[in-house]
């Protein structure tokens, strides 16, 4: 019996141009291309700040930017080939390589004038203070007449 299998046109394409970069591949040699990448970020919200940490392996600080414009932070930066063989050729490239913007939009109330970042171990931090109206408070429940 026939096995029964969805249409998927991106895969048809992908399948195409894996094709195609064998074929060149092996009349050209391996050439690094570069392509969009988008860098991993986990973004917490606690009760004092907003905090973005983005994955940047092998980048620095000098690397990367971090931009604030009406209320939307943005990273962005390029991680560039750089990688030499002297004999032989690539067997393999799948690390990305070119241009990156990751842009989030921040909550109002922030002091975006303090915001802080740091670089350590090809993570990049970014603090985002919240202003002190949009701090969580206590309210305090008080007792009513008895019924």
């Amino acid at each position: 019996m026939p096995t029964l299998v969805r249409f998927d046109p991106l895969r048809d394409i992908t399948v195409f141009r894996s094709e195609l970069d064998r074929v060149f591949g092996r009349a050209f040699g391996d050439v690094p291309r570069t392509r969009a990448w988008s860098p991993a970020i986990d973004l917490v919200e606690t009760a004092d700040a907003i905090v973005l940490k983005a994955d940047l392996p092998g980048l620095g600080k000098d690397d990367v930017d971090v931009e604030v414009d009406d209320n939307v932070l943005t990273i962005s930066g390029e991680r560039k080939f750089t990688e030499t063989v002297e004999e032989g050729r690539f067997s393999r490239i799948e690390r990305a390589y070119g241009t990156f913007s990751r842009s989030i939009t921040l909550p109002q109330g922030v002091k975006s004038d303090q915001i802080a970042a740091t670089f350590r171990d090809g993570v990049l931090e970014v603090t985002v203070p919240k202003a002190e109206e949009v701090r969580p408070r206590k309210v305090s429940i008080e007792a009513g007449p008895a019924e």
